[in-house]
């Protein structure tokens, strides 16, 4: 922290500060730190596609549903210098052979929920893999499994790793098999409607070079399936 930017700090939340040297902080100025902190980032800009439907849905039942808002994501705030990491980058899959579309699809940049731009995988659990060429400090992971209409994807688990066989050193983001019927352990998060808007996981600037998702078909039929998956975050030097 530069003397300059304290002293734009002080002046901002209106702390007078005239001293040639910064004031240390302390254990007992966690908010202060805190603010302090949110200046070395920035508001993540998404494009997001055209919605392909309207209102809250209400026809949906799972079990372990999160509390429908109808409000649109707020905005999300990560390290300066995060940039997209996954555009066009490799994709496998436990399903190397999709029922429609290609796996490409899933890092080509096109989101739209219209035919043509999804892929889509057979029953059953299946995971994709994105291998983003070297390990980056990860700030944002975006998903859009399916948004022409609402539904839920089962059995969501997020999971990274430097070891392309996910075998070692593995890292779980977010998982909502509240069952275990997936066999990647019981998660504790909730499962969501899929929308135009995608959803964004914070995996929390935890280094990477691969990224898998699982998913066990939805809540219209059991196949699998992605749109596009966009990941950000900041290559390790």
């Amino acid at each position: 922290m530069t003397i300059g930017r304290i002293a734009a700090f002080a002046a901002l939340v209106g702390i007078g500060w005239a001293g040639a040297h910064p004031p240390a902080l302390t254990a007992a100025e966690p908010e202060t730190r805190s603010i302090i902190q949110e200046t070395d980032k920035e508001e993540l800009k998404l494009v997001l596609p055209k919605p392909m439907f309207v209102g809250t849905p209400r026809n949906i039942r799972t079990p372990n549903l999160e509390v429908i808002t109808g409000k649109p994501r707020g905005p999300f705030f990560v390290p300066k210098g995060t940039v997209l990491l996954s555009l066009n980058k490799p994709v496998t899959s436990s399903d190397p052979e999709p029922v429609i579309g290609e796996l490409s699809f899933i890092t080509d940049g096109e989101k739209s929920g219209e035919d043509g731009y999804f892929v889509e995988l057979g029953p059953g659990t299946h995971w994709v893999q994105i291998d983003l060429g070297k390990t980056s400090r990860l700030h944002a992971i975006l998903v859009w499994h399916y948004h022409s209409q609402a539904r839920v994807y089962r059995d969501v688990v997020i999971q990274v790793s430097d070891d392309p066989d996910f075998v070692a050193g593995v890292t779980t983001i977010f998982n909502n098999d509240h069952d275990n019927s997936s066999g990647l352990g019981v998660g504790k998060d909730k499962e969501y409607i899929e929308t135009n808007e995608g959803r964004l996981f914070d995996p929390k600037g935890v280094e990477s070079r691969y990224i898998r998702l699982y998913s066990a078909g939805n809540t219209a039929n059991d196949m699998n399936h992605y749109v596009e998956v966009e990941i950000y975050g900041i290559p390790v030097k």
